[in-house]
């Protein structure tokens, strides 16, 4: 469809979240899979640069995950050595990549059809017991925070610690106060409903979850409820649609379909400028079918407007929001 194809090249797009440059880096433990340039095409994986400009990204979040094997002590090593591979694929792009510092790199890359590449924490552990480390690590280009992965950790529950009904610690309370100061975009995706709601009370800026889906329409305990969606909305939020079959549908293999069946929803209950991508490319077993990777993106807008999404609204999903609240909190 023309009109679909139009859409997307004018769009700003923003994926919020993707697991790739763990793909880049070596990797000891269950992993164990040998590194990948994410500036070369690739059959492997979902993203590098070539399939980012053919899916017309203007900007892609890479998140800074430390795997197990690295938690507690190493973490802070672990994730310097990420971030050290991320300049150095940026660096062999030739300009066709760079890292974001403010809003108006994002602009400016949509202007000269590149890509903008945000640092985000996928969990807190690089920071220890110290929340002044973020200084140094937002001067590396840190951007945005999540508190944690599944587990517990120094600063909060995960959702997989649903159980003890935990949330901030002291110091997780803390670390608040340094990534206000810092204009960090926080992030409550894989917290535990606890956490969340703690964020909620002692938090009072704009609020993202990166990559997460409605917890109405498929139970999957990384999902958001109602009044979760209602209270990011509150804040002028923005969740991100996550790729991940099994938080599309419970059982089988999503399509496009079972995916815009989460952005219905969350449109009806927080409405449409709280709605972004957060795919979770790399980062996932599989994909949605129609959504193999990232250069397939333009199939999702197509079937945005064929489910009656005006170009305004497809606009805002794609990327404006996402662009909205980094302007706000990040600059």
């Amino acid at each position: 469809m023309e009109e679909a194809k139009e859409i997307h090249k004018e769009s700003i797009i923003i994926d919020a979240h993707c697991d790739t440059i763990l793909h880049a880096a070596p990797r000891i433990g269950r992993y164990g899979w040998k590194p990948r340039s994410i500036i070369e095409r690739s059959d492997r994986g979902h993203i590098d640069l070539p399939r980012l400009i053919e899916g017309g990204v203007t900007c892609q979040f890479f998140a800074i995950y430390v795997d197990a094997i690295y938690k507690p002590l190493k973490a802070t090593e672990r994730a310097l050595e990420l971030i050290t591979i991320l300049y150095e694929e940026v660096e062999k792009s030739n300009g066709k990549m760079f890292i974001v510092d403010k809003s108006r790199d994002i602009i400016q890359a949509k202007k000269e059809g590149k890509v903008a590449a945000l640092i985000s924490f996928e969990g807190g552990e690089p920071i220890q017991f110290n929340p002044i480390i973020l200084r140094m690590f937002h001067k590396l280009g840190l951007r945005a925070i999540s508190l944690t992965w599944n587990e517990r950790n120094m600063l909060a529950d995960g959702v997989g610690e649903e159980r003890t009904k935990g949330g901030l610690t002291n110091i997780g309370i803390k670390a608040l106060e340094e990534i206000k100061r810092l204009r960090i975009l926080l992030d409550v995706s894989h917290l535990s409903e606890s956490g969340f709601w703690d964020i909620i009370e002692n938090y009072d800026m704009p609020i993202i979850a990166s990559h997460s889906n409605s917890k109405h329409i498929c139970n999957h305990r990384r999902n958001l409820t109602d009044e979760q969606l209602k209270a990011i909305a509150e804040k002028n939020g923005v969740v991100g649609i996550n790729f991940c079959p099994s938080f599309i549908v419970e059982e089988g293999k999503p399509t496009i379909e079972d995916l815009i069946k989460h952005i219905d929803h969350m449109d009806k209950v927080m409405g449409v400028n709280h709605i972004g991508l957060g795919s979770d490319f790399d980062g996932i077993p599989s994909t949605p079918i129609g959504l193999e990777d990232v250069s397939k993106l333009p199939k999702l807008t197509a079937s945005l407007l064929e489910h009656g999404y005006s170009k305004v609204d497809i606009k805002k999903i794609l990327g404006e929001n996402f662009l909205r609240i980094i302007s706000e909190v990040v600059g």
